[in-house]
């Protein structure tokens, strides 16, 4: 991890991104751990934690994880998925939070001296870019280990630092099982 002491940091999780590296890993996430990694590392200013939902279902097994997000120190951004026909006839769903994260990024971009995204897509290269153009070093985590790897070439190369999540999972993560996933063990429903 590349925070100093002092350091104000922000944390900004693209959730289906960091689910997904985490998967390819094996590996649940303590996301109480990792608040509390950062909290250690240096100044939290925010962390938020960005994620699609299904509206209109009556349960999603997503909600437990965004529940406790929420009442645990995160801010949760969310937007309803979109669903759509693709050209073959197929139903499909499409729930990108880029503009959120970027905007939020670049408007706390003034208070912090770290950001921290959670994030491998390369999309958000740019906004790296913009956000070290304002002074803030900007740190990625994803991972390499997986196959395929999760993080995109230029989103890596763009970062003032990079860290595989493999190296953090011994002190934020356990082995996968079906599931609470990324919720304590005492708070899985």
């Amino acid at each position: 991890m590349t925070p100093n002491p002092g350091e104000r940091i922000a944390l900004f999780i693209d959730g289906a991104n960091l689910y997904s590296a985490a998967r390819a890993l094996n590996a649940d996430l303590d996301f109480r751990k990792l608040l509390e990694l950062y909290r250690d590392a240096g100044i939290l200013v925010r962390a938020y934690y960005y994620t699609a939902v299904v509206e209109g279902e009556e349960f999603s097994p997503l909600k437990p994880l965004v529940d406790w997000l929420d009442y645990n120190g995160f801010s949760v951004v969310t937007k309803p998925v979109k669903r759509f026909t693709d050209s073959d006839g197929r139903s499909r769903t499409k729930g990108n939070m880029d503009i959120e994260i970027a905007v939020d990024m670049l408007e706390l971009a003034p208070r912090l001296d770290h950001a921290v995204l959670f994030s491998g897509d390369g999309d958000f290269r740019r906004l790296v870019q913009a956000v070290q153009a304002r002074g803030v070093r900007v740190t990625v985590v994803s991972t390499l280990k997986s196959q395929p790897p999760q993080i995109a070439d230029e989103l890596r190369r763009q970062a003032d630092a990079f860290v595989d999540l493999e190296s953090l999972l011994p002190g934020i993560g356990r082995p996968r099982t079906t599931g609470g996933v990324g919720l304590p063990r005492d708070e899985r429903p």
